[in-house]
Order: structure tokens, then C-alpha cells, then sequence
């Protein structure tokens, strides 16, 4: 059964080794940054929820979520205002296409809608404009592109 899990010290070197396919690498960070900038964000005052995303005992992937905005956070999109987003989102390679991230979307979302940082109305992610396969898993979830950018990112906003 697809769930997600904290990073801890019992599984950051699984979700660490996890990657994408060499083709898709310009597209999202790998773990290891991640989970790094998860840490300072929380260190900062921030909120960030790093967790592995398993198939039972197996490590498939990885989700960052985060909110709102900090002070060392430089030209920040204006919806990450007091807002949710999916900092980051990957399947591992030899687990793409197998209904992964439909799920661990789905299971991310439930998180949010808990406001674990409390109450907003919008979550919002970015992609790179080539990655077709991400921008159709998030329209089928209800992200909309709203017309802002993170850097060449577009970003795309569900109301929550």
C-alpha cells in the first residue's frame, strides 16, 4: 500500500539514493539538496515536510512540501504568500508508470488539507514548461497554470 513516511534517521539514505531518469534530471533537484534545504527552512522558522513515498517496505519516491514564504527566500512568487506548496515531487525511475505519483499526489494533498501550518486557501507547484508528464498529472489534479513564473518554472495553483 502506497503511504508516506517523515525522512528520518531510519530511512534518509533510501529516499537519498533514490533518482530520477538521466532525461528528467534538469527537472527536479535531486533528495539529498532537498532534504537539505528542507532542514534550513525548518532551522529558519519555515515550514517544510520532507517524506519518503513507499509501496509498503519499498522506498519509491520522494515529496517536499512546504509554506509560505522566509527572509531568505529572494523574489519569492507572490501566491507563495501564505500559501502551500509541492516544493518538490519525484518517482524513482525503476518505479515510474505504475501509478506512483498519482497516488502520492493524492496522499500529499490529504496532508496539506490537514494545514499542518495552518488555515490557506491555494497550494501551488512549478515544472519546467518540457516536462509535459508533470504538468499532466497536476492538471488532473486541479492545478491551473495562474501566470506566474519561479525563474523559467511555471507555476500552477489548486485551490484547497
Amino acid at each position: 500500500m502506497v503511504h508516506l513516511e517523515k525522512i528520518n534517521g531510519g530511512n534518509i539514505w533510501d529516499i537519498i539514493g533514490l533518482s530520477v531518469d538521466e532525461t528528467q534530471r534538469s527537472f527536479v533537484a535531486d533528495n539529498k539538496t532537498s532534504i537539505v534545504e528542507a532542514y534550513a527552512a525548518i532551522t529558519s522558522g519555515g515550514c517544510a515536510f520532507p517524506f519518503g513515498i513507499y509501496d509498503d517496505e519499498t522506498p519509491v519516491g520522494f515529496v517536499m512540501i512546504g509554506f509560505g514564504t522566509d527572509e531568505y527566500w529572494k523574489d519569492a512568487p507572490k501566491i507563495a504568500e501564505n500559501s502551500y506548496n509541492i516544493w518538490r515531487f519525484m518517482i524513482d525511475s525503476r518505479y515510474q508508470h505504475r501509478g506512483y505519483g498519482k497516488a502520492a499526489m493524492q496522499l500529499a494533498l490529504e496532508f496539506i488539507r490537514t494545514y499542518p501550518c495552518g488555515k490557506a486557501e491555494k497550494c501551488w507547484l512549478s515544472y519546467e514548461p518540457e516536462n509535459v508528464t508533470a504538468e499532466k498529472l497536476y492538471s488532473s489534479f486541479g492545478f491551473e497554470p495562474n501566470g506566474e513564473k519561479d525563474g523559467d518554472e511555471i507555476i500552477a495553483v489548486l485551490n484547497l
